[in-house]
Protein backbone atom coordinates (compact mmCIF):
# COMPACT_ATOMS: atom_id res chain seq x y z
CA UNK A 1 0.00 0.00 0.00
CA UNK A 2 2.97 2.39 0.75
CA UNK A 3 4.19 1.81 -2.44
CA UNK A 4 0.47 2.80 -4.30
CA UNK A 5 0.57 5.98 -2.25
CA UNK A 6 4.08 6.94 -3.30
CA UNK A 7 3.05 6.43 -7.00
CA UNK A 8 0.05 8.56 -6.55
CA UNK A 9 2.76 11.12 -4.92
CA UNK A 10 5.02 10.43 -8.03
CA UNK A 11 1.97 11.24 -10.70
CA UNK A 12 0.61 14.59 -8.97
CA UNK A 13 4.64 16.10 -9.19
CA UNK A 14 4.21 15.56 -13.14
CA UNK A 15 4.19 18.77 -15.17
CA UNK A 16 3.48 20.35 -11.29
CA UNK A 17 4.75 24.32 -11.03
CA UNK A 18 6.23 23.20 -7.55
CA UNK A 19 9.08 22.21 -9.92
CA UNK A 20 10.31 25.92 -11.07
CA UNK A 21 11.16 26.29 -7.33
CA UNK A 22 13.42 23.71 -8.19
CA UNK A 23 15.04 25.47 -11.39
CA UNK A 24 14.95 28.84 -10.23
CA UNK A 25 15.61 29.39 -6.15
CA UNK A 26 18.85 26.95 -6.62
CA UNK A 27 20.30 29.59 -9.08
CA UNK A 28 20.28 32.72 -6.39
CA UNK A 29 22.99 31.66 -3.72
CA UNK A 30 25.85 30.09 -6.46
CA UNK A 31 24.98 33.70 -7.99
CA UNK A 32 25.28 35.75 -5.30
CA UNK A 33 28.34 33.72 -3.25
CA UNK A 34 30.63 33.47 -6.77
CA UNK A 35 30.39 37.27 -6.87
CA UNK A 36 30.92 37.64 -3.37
CA UNK A 37 34.00 35.43 -3.44
CA UNK A 38 35.43 37.11 -6.65
CA UNK A 39 34.79 40.11 -4.99
CA UNK A 40 36.94 39.50 -1.91
CA UNK A 41 39.55 37.47 -2.98
CA UNK A 42 41.84 39.00 -0.43
CA UNK A 43 40.34 37.83 2.33
CA UNK A 44 38.33 34.50 0.64
CA UNK A 45 41.57 32.48 -0.20
CA UNK A 46 41.27 28.94 0.73
CA UNK A 47 39.94 28.46 -2.62
CA UNK A 48 37.04 25.71 -2.72
CA UNK A 49 36.31 25.72 0.86
CA UNK A 50 35.99 29.98 1.07
CA UNK A 51 33.74 29.46 -2.63
CA UNK A 52 31.56 26.64 -0.33
CA UNK A 53 31.05 28.98 2.72
CA UNK A 54 29.29 31.80 0.07
CA UNK A 55 27.11 29.54 -1.66
CA UNK A 56 26.17 27.49 1.57
CA UNK A 57 25.36 30.14 3.70
CA UNK A 58 23.10 31.70 1.74
CA UNK A 59 21.55 28.40 0.71
CA UNK A 60 21.01 27.10 4.06
CA UNK A 61 19.54 30.46 5.82
CA UNK A 62 17.49 31.51 3.04
CA UNK A 63 16.43 29.82 0.10
CA UNK A 64 16.74 25.72 0.66
CA UNK A 65 14.65 26.44 3.75
CA UNK A 66 12.13 28.21 1.46
CA UNK A 67 12.50 25.64 -1.17
CA UNK A 68 11.79 22.65 0.85
CA UNK A 69 9.21 24.57 2.39
CA UNK A 70 7.46 24.89 -0.37
CA UNK A 71 7.53 21.38 -1.76
CA UNK A 72 6.19 20.52 1.34
CA UNK A 73 3.19 22.62 1.33
CA UNK A 74 2.59 21.90 -1.84
CA UNK A 75 2.03 18.40 -1.12
CA UNK A 76 -0.74 18.76 1.38
CA UNK A 77 -2.37 21.83 -0.86
CA UNK A 78 -3.87 19.41 -3.00
CA UNK A 79 -6.03 17.47 -0.41
CA UNK A 80 -7.09 20.68 1.61
CA UNK A 81 -9.10 22.40 -1.86
CA UNK A 82 -11.76 21.43 -3.55
CA UNK A 83 -13.33 18.31 -1.95
CA UNK A 84 -10.15 16.13 -1.93
CA UNK A 85 -10.02 16.11 1.65
CA UNK A 86 -13.10 14.20 1.82
CA UNK A 87 -11.70 11.58 -0.57
CA UNK A 88 -8.60 11.42 0.81
CA UNK A 89 -10.40 10.30 4.46
CA UNK A 90 -12.34 7.80 2.99
CA UNK A 91 -9.72 6.02 0.84
CA UNK A 92 -9.31 2.90 2.19
CA UNK A 93 -5.85 3.56 3.06
CA UNK A 94 -3.73 3.88 6.11
CA UNK A 95 -2.87 6.98 7.02
CA UNK A 96 0.53 5.89 7.81
CA UNK A 97 1.44 5.13 4.61
CA UNK A 98 -0.02 8.38 3.30
CA UNK A 99 2.47 10.25 5.53
CA UNK A 100 5.38 7.92 4.76
CA UNK A 101 5.02 8.13 1.04
CA UNK A 102 4.88 11.95 1.45
CA UNK A 103 8.10 11.83 3.78
CA UNK A 104 10.33 9.65 0.72
CA UNK A 105 9.38 12.26 -1.53
CA UNK A 106 10.40 15.11 0.13
CA UNK A 107 13.64 13.15 0.73
CA UNK A 108 13.86 12.96 -2.69
CA UNK A 109 13.18 16.46 -3.29
CA UNK A 110 16.14 16.92 -0.71
CA UNK A 111 18.76 15.13 -2.51
CA UNK A 112 17.38 16.70 -5.19
CA UNK A 113 18.18 19.87 -3.30
CA UNK A 114 21.43 18.90 -2.40
CA UNK A 115 22.66 17.40 -5.94
CA UNK A 116 21.74 21.25 -7.59
CA UNK A 117 24.03 22.60 -4.63
CA UNK A 118 26.73 20.42 -5.62
CA UNK A 119 26.57 20.77 -9.48
CA UNK A 120 26.14 24.65 -9.34
CA UNK A 121 29.02 24.93 -6.76
CA UNK A 122 31.56 22.70 -9.54
CA UNK A 123 30.17 24.89 -11.89
CA UNK A 124 30.81 27.67 -10.58
CA UNK A 125 34.37 27.18 -8.89
CA UNK A 126 35.35 26.04 -12.84
CA UNK A 127 34.24 29.42 -13.78
CA UNK A 128 36.03 30.83 -11.10
CA UNK A 129 39.29 29.87 -12.28
CA UNK A 130 39.65 27.48 -8.81
CA UNK A 131 41.99 24.79 -10.31
CA UNK A 132 43.13 22.82 -6.81
CA UNK A 133 41.50 19.49 -6.31
CA UNK A 134 38.31 19.15 -4.89
CA UNK A 135 38.02 19.11 -0.82
CA UNK A 136 37.65 15.49 0.29
CA UNK A 137 34.93 16.97 2.35
CA UNK A 138 32.61 17.81 -0.38
CA UNK A 139 30.50 14.52 -0.43
CA UNK A 140 30.86 14.39 3.24
CA UNK A 141 28.85 18.43 3.23
CA UNK A 142 26.22 17.14 0.78
CA UNK A 143 25.43 13.92 2.53
CA UNK A 144 24.73 15.52 5.86
CA UNK A 145 23.33 18.10 4.48
CA UNK A 146 20.76 15.89 3.06
CA UNK A 147 19.96 14.41 5.93
CA UNK A 148 19.31 17.82 7.55
CA UNK A 149 16.73 18.69 4.69
CA UNK A 150 14.99 15.40 5.24
CA UNK A 151 14.41 16.53 9.05
CA UNK A 152 13.06 19.80 7.70
CA UNK A 153 10.55 18.47 5.54
CA UNK A 154 9.38 16.45 7.91
CA UNK A 155 8.09 19.04 10.62
CA UNK A 156 7.25 21.54 7.06
CA UNK A 157 5.07 18.34 6.24
CA UNK A 158 3.74 18.53 9.77
CA UNK A 159 2.87 22.68 9.23
CA UNK A 160 1.40 22.03 5.82
CA UNK A 161 -0.89 19.59 7.05
CA UNK A 162 -2.10 21.23 10.19
CA UNK A 163 -2.21 24.61 8.60
CA UNK A 164 -4.65 24.66 5.53
CA UNK A 165 -2.92 27.73 3.66
CA UNK A 166 -0.19 27.29 1.36
CA UNK A 167 1.99 30.51 2.26
CA UNK A 168 2.43 30.26 5.97
CA UNK A 169 4.14 26.76 6.11
CA UNK A 170 6.66 28.74 3.58
CA UNK A 171 6.84 31.68 5.67
CA UNK A 172 7.53 29.05 8.69
CA UNK A 173 10.65 27.59 6.80
CA UNK A 174 12.16 30.71 5.72
CA UNK A 175 11.78 32.21 9.55
CA UNK A 176 12.81 28.88 10.72
CA UNK A 177 16.45 28.71 8.85
CA UNK A 178 17.05 32.56 9.70
CA UNK A 179 16.48 31.41 13.30
CA UNK A 180 18.50 28.70 12.76
CA UNK A 181 21.73 30.61 12.62
CA UNK A 182 21.17 32.15 15.77
CA UNK A 183 20.35 29.26 17.28
CA UNK A 184 23.14 28.03 16.20
CA UNK A 185 25.68 30.87 17.36
CA UNK A 186 24.56 30.30 20.88
CA UNK A 187 25.70 26.91 20.63
CA UNK A 188 22.05 25.14 20.49
CA UNK A 189 22.00 24.31 16.82
CA UNK A 190 21.80 20.50 17.29
CA UNK A 191 18.83 21.03 19.40
CA UNK A 192 17.04 22.97 16.28
CA UNK A 193 15.98 21.30 13.14
CA UNK A 194 16.67 24.32 10.93
CA UNK A 195 20.31 24.08 11.94
CA UNK A 196 20.62 20.97 11.16
CA UNK A 197 20.70 22.29 7.69
CA UNK A 198 23.46 24.76 8.55
CA UNK A 199 25.67 22.06 10.45
CA UNK A 200 24.90 19.22 8.21
CA UNK A 201 26.34 21.26 5.52
CA UNK A 202 29.85 23.02 7.35
CA UNK A 203 28.18 26.49 6.53
CA UNK A 204 29.86 28.94 8.45
CA UNK A 205 32.80 26.26 8.86
CA UNK A 206 33.62 23.29 5.86
CA UNK A 207 36.73 22.21 8.28
CA UNK A 208 34.56 21.71 10.98
CA UNK A 209 34.77 18.34 12.94
CA UNK A 210 30.73 17.14 13.21
CA UNK A 211 29.57 15.81 16.22
CA UNK A 212 27.69 12.68 14.46
CA UNK A 213 26.08 11.31 17.27
CA UNK A 214 23.62 14.59 18.42
CA UNK A 215 23.35 15.38 14.80
CA UNK A 216 21.83 12.10 13.52
CA UNK A 217 20.11 11.89 16.90
CA UNK A 218 18.44 15.30 16.71
CA UNK A 219 17.84 14.43 12.86
CA UNK A 220 16.13 11.03 14.00
CA UNK A 221 13.96 12.52 16.48
CA UNK A 222 12.91 15.49 14.51
CA UNK A 223 12.00 13.41 11.98
CA UNK A 224 10.15 10.65 13.75
CA UNK A 225 8.03 13.18 16.42
CA UNK A 226 7.37 15.46 13.40
CA UNK A 227 6.02 12.38 11.16
CA UNK A 228 4.42 10.77 14.01
CA UNK A 229 2.35 13.89 14.90
CA UNK A 230 1.00 13.84 11.12
CA UNK A 231 0.18 10.20 11.13
CA UNK A 232 -1.33 10.98 14.93
CA UNK A 233 -3.38 14.25 13.30
CA UNK A 234 -4.79 12.53 10.41
CA UNK A 235 -6.01 9.65 12.78
CA UNK A 236 -8.07 11.81 14.65
CA UNK A 237 -9.20 14.05 11.76
CA UNK A 238 -12.91 12.85 10.65
CA UNK A 239 -14.25 14.30 7.13
CA UNK A 240 -15.45 17.13 7.69
CA UNK A 241 -18.79 18.73 5.68
CA UNK A 242 -18.00 21.20 2.88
Amino acid sequence: MLLRCLKAELLKCRRSPVWLAFLVLPLFPPILGTFNYLGNLEVLDSSWYSLWTQHVLFASLFFLPAQLGVFCAWQWRLEHTDHNWNSLMTMPVPVRDLCLAKLILSAGASVLAQGCIGALFLVSGTLAGISVPLPPEFWNWLFFGTLGGISVCAVQLFFSLVIQAFAPPVAIGLIGGILGLLVTSQGWGYAFPYSLLCIGMRANDPTMELDLVPFLLSALVYTVVATGLSIRFLQRRDVTAE
